[in-house]
């Protein structure tokens, strides 16, 4: 007969009081040790319960989800799903109660006779069962809370076979029971519970071990189970020589459930299950930890974005707790069929044991939110063929130490010069080689000149933006760098989403890289994922948003999360945005980006190629996807021998694995065998529209500024006024009827735009046959020179 709730409170109070000096079977035990230990627990007031046993901290597994709705991955310290009592078959609640503690729904939190009996042998030293279900319940609740704290002491502690335990586990099962129901405890028992072989809760044992929920449990599956709790490692059927055990268990279940004590089975019933096996279905991957997971590098992308929001949690630890505990639903907008035919793009070109680093990233303009992310070695390990760094990101989220990004800067400059006014119909005359010493810049520290000897080499002839752009042409820009202020070129990268891989403070490309005219040429270590947002940037008409891979976050009771903002905003000029779009379609049309060309749309975007042919890139956008690819030697110590010696690393370099002969250069490399399949690929989960925008002319053909006179100056001085005045000037001979020698003027002269190639015309004396075939030769000099091929 069950007491009532107040009498039932002071008779275990008494019982407990008096157990200190009088067991049964006559046992004597020594009254100052015994009153010692019941003094210490007795103090506390018998209702008191720690706040892990009123709100239930059960740890759940978080699971992430692409963009179909598959798993990609689950987040978990234990693998868990909480379920509720009516979701779990009532033939499983029968056989828990019935091996665990048959009169359950009879006795109140403490079974008189087998706790005197689990007292007993604890006090002889040896810790006995007997235990009611409720105060098993307590037990694990208070292993599990201190497991949740890393409070290894707290483990310890709640597992100690003490005196002084075992009573405070049963007050503290007298208190639960007056605030919970027994179909609640048994509830949470059951999502609780281990099942062995990493399955926490009878939901996930159900799935693991028989492939059902456990709504659909039979009788002899959830025999199997219940059987496990006490000792889930000795009797986990997967483990080699341990399914007979396992079987055994089940059947000692099954008798107990069919004996004339608990009678919840008929005899006829246990005997038709024991005969069955035990029924198992094949192991599954349980996709626990990014290394197991289809595609790692997003998995470990996702992780690291998660863990750094404040949207999880205050702390590091708050954060990890939600992510490994807190049973989220986070779904990215990785699309599985995108992902694998972009990482089919780079390993039908490259084997992941060549001694090469490819990416290929993909990111929607305007949203921020990254389609694809694929490397050449695409999955985590010490191999040849692996690899623990993600290629497309900086340090912070895992990668390692960036790559330079060749011409592909150009765009920075290009955007430059047209916030400055300096158009896009300028002209510059360039040679090659072409010596910068002597040239002026503007570094955010202030104006420089360069003192040092360098040439730069390229196209000779005269070019504007356009076609500048279109034949990647190093004097140009180098030149068009010197004229836009190399400052504001640096700044607008920044702005743009450029990150400098090793940059920890974020200000790298202005305080130092702002000093160096070679960052038109992309002298610059940088992750791909942020030159692609840079580039995604201008596709959304200079709206920049942070690259997220988040798309929204669910907790388990059903509510939401919000997840990591992209944070988009305006960052340049929508005209200036659109002429760029305009501008750099040309590499695509007729320059050097055509082999990445994708039949069907037009795109804008520009290749690189890094000196040395160290790495060859191409970048390129629509409206609505902007991709990257680029291959490069890599730097990891397992391929040094490789490149030991070679001058022009990727350039003629063979790939012994993919049977691949690299040509070293942006379009024919990373343009034709990365870029162009993988982004035909991806366009078709796009639409066509909208298509880009034509720029307001004003943009396009600058602000005219006043051309200083060089009247009365030397040759030398008349370069100086120009330069400072902003533009490039060369000095030009022609026949005249004056003196050989003499200053003729400027041509333009009066007004033009900035950065234009001013020529200082000199006299060359009166015409003469031999001064005609001189003046042909300067004409065919100012026409661009044929390139051998479009390749940077």
């Amino acid at each position: 007969m069950r007491l009532g709730k107040r009498l039932y409170s002071l008779v275990m109070f008494l019982v407990v009081s008096v157990l200190g000096g009088l067991l049964i079977a006559g046992l004597v035990v020594p009254v100052a040790g015994m009153t010692a230990e019941v003094g210490k627990t007795t103090a506390t007031a018998m209702d008191a319960l720690p706040a892990e046993l009123v709100e239930q901290p059960l740890a759940q597994k978080s699971k992430v989800l692409l963009a179909d709705g598959s798993t990609l991955v689950n987040f978990y310290d234990e693998n868990r799903q909480y379920v509720t009592l009516d979701k779990i078959a009532p033939v499983m609640r029968q056989a828990q109660i019935a091996i665990e503690d048959h009169r359950f729904y009879e006795h109140g939190a403490m079974d008189l006779q087998g706790t005197l009996r689990a007292l007993v042998s604890t006090v002889r030293g040896n810790t006995q069962g007997a235990s009611t279900l409720t105060q098993q319940y307590v037990k694990m609740t208070l292993i599990s809370a201190a497991q949740a704290k890393g409070d290894s002491e707290g483990v310890q502690k709640a597992q100690e076979n003490t005196l002084s335990r075992k009573i405070q586990e049963l007050r503290y099962a007298i208190a639960l029971e007056k605030q919970l129901t027994k179909d609640e405890i048994l509830e949470r028992y059951l999502n609780i519970a281990y099942y062995g072989d990493g399955a926490y809760g009878v939901e996930a044992a159900a799935l693991n071990y028989f492939g059902v929920h456990a709504s659909k449990l039979n009788l002899q599956q959830a025999a199997m189970l219940a059987g496990m709790v006490r000792n889930p490692v000795g009797t986990n059927p997967r483990t080699p020589g341990l399914e007979l055990v396992a079987k055994q268990r089940r059947n000692d279940v099954l008798d107990r459930m069919a004996s004339t004590e608990v009678n919840v089975i008929t005899p006829q019933q246990a005997a038709a299950a024991k005969a069955t096996p035990l029924g198992l279905v094949k192991a599954k991957s349980k996709l626990h930890g990014c290394a197991n997971s289809e595609f790692p590098f997003i998995c470990d992308y996702v992780k690291r974005t998660l863990l750094a929001s404040s949207n999880l949690g205050a702390t590091t630890e708050d954060r990890a707790n939600a992510l490994y505990r807190g049973g989220l639903t986070i779904r990215t907008i990785i699309e599985p069929k995108v992902q694998r035919k972009t990482e089919k793009a780079i390993s039908n070109y490259l084997d992941p044991r060549d001694p090469v680093d490819a990416v290929m990233v993909m990111i929607q303009p305007g949203t921020g939110l990254i389609v694809a992310m694929a490397q050449n070695r695409n999955s985590m390990g010490t191999k040849k063929s692996q690899t623990y760094w993600n290629y497309a990101v900086g340090k912070s989220m895992g990668g390692g130490n960036g790559y330079q990004g060749g011409s592909t800067f150009k765009l920075f400059v290009a955007a430059a010069a047209l916030k400055n006014g300096l158009g896009a119909y300028g002209t510059v005359r360039v040679k090659s080689p072409m010596n910068i010493r002597g040239m002026r810049f503007q570094s955010c520290q202030g104006p420089f000149t360069f003192t040092r000897t360098h040439n730069v080499f390229g196209e000779s002839g005269t070019f504007n933006l356009f076609s500048g752009t279109a034949e990647s042409v190093n004097g140009y820009f180098t030149a068009l760098e010197s004229a836009a202020n190399l400052c504001d070129a640096t700044k607008i990268a920044d702005a743009l989403g450029l990150e400098v891989s090793s940059d920890t403070k974020g200000d790298a490309l202005t305080k130092t890289y702002s000093n160096y005219p070679s960052f038109t040429l992309g002298a610059v270590e940088v992750s791909p994922l942020s030159l692609v947002n840079a580039y995604a940037t201008i596709a959304a008409r200079g709206i920049r948003c942070e690259p997220v891979i988040v798309e929204s976050i669910k907790t388990a009771e059903g509510g939401s999360i919000e997840a990591p903002s992209a944070n988009c905003r305006r960052v340049l000029d929508e005209g200036i945005a659109d002429a760029l779009s305009k501008i750099f379609q040309g590499p695509f049309r007729s320059g050097t980006a055509v082999a990445g060309r994708v039949p069907g749309y037009t795109l804008a975007g520009k290749t690189g190629t890094v000196p040395d042919n160290r790495a060859a890139w191409l970048v390129g956008f629509t409206r609505n996807l902007a991709g990257g690819a680029m291959i490069s030697y890599s730097s990891d110590p397992r391929f040094v021998k490789f490149w030991k010696g070679r001058s022009q690393y990727l350039k003629g370099a063979y790939m012994k694995h993919s049977h691949v002969v690299l040509n070293g250069f942006g379009g024919p490399t990373a343009g034709q065998h990365i870029f162009k399949p993988a982004m035909t690929a991806a366009l078709k989960e796009f639409p066509k529209t909208p298509g880009f925008v034509d720029p307001p002319y004003g943009i396009l053909a600058g602000k005219k500024v006043d051309v200083p006179s060089c009247s009365g100056a030397t040759v030398a001085t008349c370069r100086i006024l120009l330069n400072r005045a902003g533009f490039n000037s060369y000095t030009d001979t022609i026949a005249s009827n004056t003196p050989k020698g003499t200053y003729l003027g400027l041509n333009p002269s009066g007004v033009a735009v900035r950065g234009t190639s001013i020529r200082i015309l000199i006299s060359a004396g009166p015409v003469t046959k031999k001064t005609e075939k001189k003046d042909d030769e300067k004409k065919d000099d100012e026409k661009p020179t044929p390139k051998p091929t479009k390749t940077r």
